[in-house]
């Protein structure tokens, strides 16, 4: 059986995720949650569901408290995660 990082390799690995394919799970919308990157459908931010893994919540009990979640949705919030993370740069203003 699959482990949780097991099962996110290997759906990465599967699907690599551009914008494109993050689109069909994530959206950014000025009149949700102020533009915050959400799960399609909810109001649930990408910043939640790191919140809460962070927090030791494990992805079945996200999914149990809200049912609207499925695990691909999770798996899309840490790959638009990593994906922002590797177009961050540092600018310095002078």
């Amino acid at each position: 059986m699959l482990n949780n990082i097991d099962k996110y390799l290997r759906f990465l690995d599967n699907l690599i995720m551009g914008n494109e394919e993050l689109s069909r799970f994530i959206v950014i919308d000025q009149g949700i949650r102020f533009g915050k990157p959400c799960i399609k459908g909810t109001r649930i931010t990408v910043g939640d569901i790191l919140q809460w893994l962070s927090e030791g919540i494990s992805v079945p009990e996200i999914l149990g408290d809200y049912p609207l979640l499925q695990e691909i949705h999770i798996f899309a919030a840490l790959a638009f995660a990593a994906r922002r993370e590797e177009i961050t740069e540092v600018v310095e203003f002078v």
